[in-house]
């Protein structure tokens, strides 16, 4: 069966898009046993007006201008121990020159975020304002080298005492709003045919190596999936039908590429300036050295004259041997 492509972000969000669908995905993702899910998308649209392509030309343009164009997704899960979490996700299927500093950026949005915070009761009877723990999810489409046979990447935070190296399993809403733990859905090393347990079937929606020639459509055989993941597959399934997410999977491609050649030209005319940087500082060394050695040998030839008047060499001789003019000589000679 063909199903759309869920690395594109338009694609993903119709599939967040269902309430039933996206706790299933994130529990499955997460391992948390989601009571309730309350989201919201916040991406940066392109607008799609009547004259076609050169309207999402302009829209790309435009989007170029912000220097970024993501998904940016956002929950706020109720688990079933009744504690919260914010679950935030990211996806980039192409490798951006600064791509560490951009999930930096978007992550620290999110602990600024006025939503994400919870009032919460201290022993003592205090009432403190804490944040709610965020647990980033980042789906990454390129390489991520060290890790090319690891499909999930979980970064754990650990509370040890330092000196005797014990881990302390004590709750703490300071440390808990503080320092998250994430996730990495490492996309090039879900392979094919390499699914070694649930969790790694259901993300071969993601192996690219199912892609038809346009990168938009996947296929899949449904009866791969455990029947309690279906719901997934037809979500995607509807979403290859629907001619307005096909068409704005061009736009992304269009955009992505533009994206990647506005990036390239920046990283390109910075390499430009940090090479002119270094030549002027190059230039300004020799310079530099060329002084030095200009007045190591004005002082060895100062030294020379006096020396040599020293002995009583007449200044005449002196300014002769050492190549001066004699007012030159005769000026040391009275120093």
């Amino acid at each position: 069966m063909e199903i759309a492509n869920p690395i594109y972000d338009v694609v993903f969000k119709f599939l967040m898009e269902d309430n039933r669908v996206a706790k299933l995905f994130l529990s499955a993702i997460t391992g948390l046993e989601i009571v309730k899910l309350d989201f919201l998308p916040q991406e940066l649209s392109t607008e799609k007006k009547a004259d076609g392509k050169k309207a999402r030309k302009k829209s790309i343009i435009s989007a170029l201008d912000l220097s970024i164009y993501r998904l940016d997704f956002s929950a706020k899960v109720k688990n079933a121990d009744g504690s919260e979490t914010v679950i935030i996700i990211e996806i980039q299927k192409s490798k951006f020159a600064n791509e560490g500093m951009r999930f930096r950026k978007y992550l620290g949005k999110q602990y600024m975020n006025s939503s994400f915070f919870r009032w919460i009761m201290e022993s003592g009877g205090r009432e403190v304002k804490t944040g709610i723990p965020i647990l980033p999810i980042y789906f990454l489409g390129e390489p991520l080298i060290g890790f090319e046979d690891v499909p999930v990447i979980l970064v754990n935070r650990c509370v040890r005492d330092r000196h005797t190296q014990e881990i302390i399993a004590v709750g703490s809403h300071f440390i808990e709003s503080l320092f998250h733990e994430g996730i990495i859905i490492h996309i090039p090393a879900i392979r094919s045919g390499r699914r070694r347990d649930e969790l790694e079937t259901l993300l071969s929606i993601f192996d690219q190596d199912n892609r038809q020639e346009n990168h938009h459509i996947m296929n899949v055989q449904e009866l791969d999936f455990p029947e309690k993941f279906r719901p997934i597959i037809r979500r995607l399934q509807a979403a290859a039908q629907e001619k307005e997410i096909r068409d704005t999977m061009t736009i992304e491609d269009d955009f992505i590429a533009e994206l990647n050649d506005y990036e390239h030209r920046i990283a390109e005319a910075d390499r430009q300036k940090q090479e002119a940087l270094r030549q002027k500082a190059e230039e300004r060394s020799l310079k530099e050295e060329a002084l030095r050695r200009q007045e190591e040998e004005r002082r060895q030839k100062e030294e020379a004259v006096k020396l040599l008047l020293s002995l009583g060499m007449p200044a005449e001789e002196v300014a002769q041997k050492l190549g001066l003019e004699l007012d030159y000589v005769l000026v040391l000679g009275k120093s």
